[in-house]
């Protein structure tokens, strides 16, 4: 664990009292906690001028590019937490998976996993194979002083879904067929991946992560007994990995209206909403001991600034009674979002909210 930890030997003693850290614990905030899915991305231009002619993993694996590509945002949104700049793939590529980020497809696999000989292809992960990620967190802590850093990896379902299609998709159909064809392989698999995230989460957290966050993107795409039966322990054994640490762990997938309940009940301390379901609705879903995080539709922030803002009262409302609240989109950030416009957003959620 970080030298840089508080009395209680879990989290950074700079950042304990961060308005970010305190909402995820569900204790008062001087004002509500703000920071953007993607805040690091396309939509900055000074983004766009250092990731010039440098493919994106490779801009993953440079502990100095990393360092200020994460920084960016809080420089220029004032959001109260920085998020490690990386990709869910990261974990897969140092391991020996042959993969690349292709520009406009995204993570493709050379050979997807499908057999069983295919899971030798899945190692362990040490943190020697992702030893740029300790260098470029350590460097970021420096930097960040009392803002905190938040970790992030994809969750197993997610993983295997890129590993199995090969590809994004649309319906996910190799991944079901495999997933109601063979549950046994599929358990296996996503035991293995559950192993391999906890071990890239924990390598974060001991260089100085302050939270992280377990991205499922794709498994909206499951009904709740699908994901309770064949999704839900793997998940549940990533957090329970990085429990001792006392970080707090969030959890966010998209189109999981139907799982909130459930995606609690796997360990978050912190669930993610996205834009479908009011906060309201979706604490009376979760139930309580956790806090939310949530939940602006990013396309909002192509509408004038009263829109925005209209929105925006509106989620704060929602989540005026729950236990703890970090404002975020309800995904990421689009890639020709104006800046001025998240800029003005942090801003006006800090001023609506400040105690």
């Amino acid at each position: 664990m970080s030298a840089n930890q508080s009395p209680a030997g879990k989290q950074p003693t700079a950042t304990y009292d961060s308005a970010f850290l305190k909402a995820c614990r569900r204790e008062p905030v001087p004002h509500t906690p703000v920071w953007f899915m993607r805040q690091a991305g396309r939509s900055l231009p000074e983004y766009r001028k250092v990731r010039e002619g440098v493919p994106m993993l490779e801009s993953c694996m440079r502990p100095e590019l990393v360092t200020e590509i994460t920084l960016q945002p809080v420089r220029r949104h004032g959001v109260d937490a920085a998020i490690y700049f990386s990709d869910i793939v990261v974990p897969l590529k140092a391991i020996g998976v042959d993969l690349d980020i292709r520009p406009g497809v995204g993570p493709v696999v050379e050979r997807p996993i499908r057999t069983r000989a295919d899971l030798a292809r899945l190692r362990d992960l040490t943190p020697e194979d992702v030893s740029y990620v300790t260098e470029a967190i350590g460097l970021l802590t420096a930097e960040l002083g009392g803002t905190p850093l938040i970790g992030f990896a994809g969750a197993p379902f997610t993983l295997a879904s890129y590993l199995v299609e090969g590809g994004p998709s649309r319906n996910h159909e190799n991944t079901k067929a495999l997933m109601y064809g063979d549950p046994r392989l599929w358990a296996d698999l996503l035991d293995r991946l559950a192993d391999i995230t906890a071990a890239f989460l924990k390598v974060q957290i001991e260089a100085g992560a302050s939270a992280v966050q377990l991205f499922d993107s794709w498994v909206g795409a499951l009904a709740p007994a699908d994901y309770r039966r064949s999704v839900m322990p793997a998940s549940a054994k990533v957090f329970d990995a990085v429990a001792g640490y006392g970080v707090p762990r969030i959890h966010f997938g998209v189109g999981t209206g139907e799982l909130l309940g459930l995606m609690g009940e796997a360990g978050a301390d912190v669930v993610g909403v996205d834009w479908r379901v009011p906060l309201d609705e979706a604490a009376r879903r979760v139930g309580p001991g956790k806090a939310l995080q949530g939940n602006l539709d990013p396309a909002v922030l192509f509408s004038s600034r009263a829109a925005v803002e209209a929105k925006t009262d509106e989620i704060l409302t929602a989540a005026a009674d729950l236990e703890g609240h970090v404002f975020n989109l309800g995904h990421g950030v689009l890639p020709t979002t104006d800046p001025d416009a998240l800029t003005r957003l942090v801003e006006h959620v800090h001023t609506r909210t400040a105690r």
